[in-house]
């Protein structure tokens, strides 16, 4: 049926119009905003959205080895670190082995009678490093080590490169590079960390390992390093400190700089690094980020000196609760992207991941 239509009101003539309809129950007023607490009532909770999670398999443990028998040298500026003798060093590596962190890096304090222009002290196949990587890998074969390639340790005006008056030669830099990296590499090293910041030394590394049969040692770029205040406990620690003649902005990172940090990066890339590493860590959480995000590559952080010298200062004032502070640092190099962290925290944090 058509029904005639009003021509005023355009409706129904009041004949047609249908019946009412019963009164519906009023719908409930939803909340002005999302309850994101609910997912932080309680731990299983908060553990099953956790969106990042920290392990003792994302740990590696510096450790600073001297000359000696069965000594441990406190070191002032890193409360609760200690330099180790290789003997030492050897119980810290089982110890690392016991706790699951999978590999420990290597820094010498080299006697400074030992220390010259060239760092030729280097370049000895029985020097520090070199007979402390011997000994861990006849006790401890499983595990890792990575072992430093600069040459600050061994020259005597404590920089990682050949100097000329006062500029850092880079090419001639790379020759000694190659020849360390060789050395250590002999002596049993996993991984070749190169830290230096030298332009080219990647490439010419990786040629050097492969020609003489290393084919299955990696290298481990220091691939954004920067020019910070935050390494002054580790100088101290491998004995730097004093013999550091002027600074190292020629070579290490503007720390005002993020965009040359990714071409430094794929630099190390191409040039055939298998880990890129980010140094500082907490003040670069950002380059850590960018980094992960542009390249996917494995990509490690360090947990450098005086970003603990700062937390155990803190806490030694009461401060900060250091187990805490700790972890949370740890776990913010995770959130950033890092796949792993080498941090003077490593043991520590193992037990407290353990459960112990």
């Amino acid at each position: 049926m058509i029904w005639p239509l009003n021509p005023k009101s355009n409706r129904r003539p009041a004949a047609e119009q249908p019946a009412p309809s019963r009164p519906t129950a009023k719908a409930p007023e939803q909340p002005l905003f999302p309850r994101m607490r609910r997912n932080r009532k309680s731990e299983w909770t908060r553990a099953l959205v956790r969106e990042n999670v920290l392990t003792v398999g994302d740990l590696i443990w510096p450790i600073f080895v001297c000359e000696g028998v069965n000594l441990r040298q406190p070191i002032a500026s890193m409360p609760g670190v200690q330099r180790l003798s290789i003997d030492a060093a050897v119980d810290s590596a089982r110890e690392a082995l016991a706790l699951g962190i999978p590999a420990i890096a290597l820094f010498p304090y080299t006697d400074p009678a030992l220390r010259d222009e060239s760092g030729s002290e280097a370049h000895n196949p029985d020097n520090l490093i070199c007979r402390a990587v011997r000994a861990i890998r006849e006790t401890t074969p499983g595990i890792g080590l990575i072992t430093d390639v600069a040459l600050d340790p061994y020259t005597s005006h404590g920089h990682d490169g050949l100097l000329s008056g006062e500029e850092i030669l880079n090419d001639e830099t790379v020759e000694a590079l190659v020849k360390q990296a060789l050395n250590q590499a002999r002596a049993g090293a996993d991984m070749i960390a190169p830290s230096d910041m030298m332009d080219g030394r990647v490439r010419a590394i990786r040629a050097a390992l492969d020609a003489e049969g290393f084919q299955s040692v990696q290298i481990l770029a220091y691939a954004a390093k920067y020019a910070s205040a935050f390494y002054g406990p580790f100088r101290d620690a491998v004995g730097s400190s004093k013999t550091l003649v002027g600074d190292k902005r020629t070579y290490q990172m503007d720390p005002a700089n993020s965009n040359e940090a990714l071409r430094e990066v794929a630099q190390d890339i191409e040039e055939g690094a298998d880990i890129v590493m980010v140094k500082p860590g907490l003040p670069y959480l950002d380059i850590i980020f960018r980094v992960k995000d542009a390249f996917g590559l494995p990509t490690f952080a360090y947990q450098v000196s005086g970003e603990y010298a700062m937390i155990e200062a803190a806490v030694a004032n009461g401060w900060l609760d250091g187990d805490k502070a700790m972890m949370e640092s740890l776990l913010a190099f995770k959130r950033a992207g890092a796949d792993a962290v080498l941090t003077y925290y490593a043991p520590r944090a193992a037990k407290l991941l353990r459960g112990g």
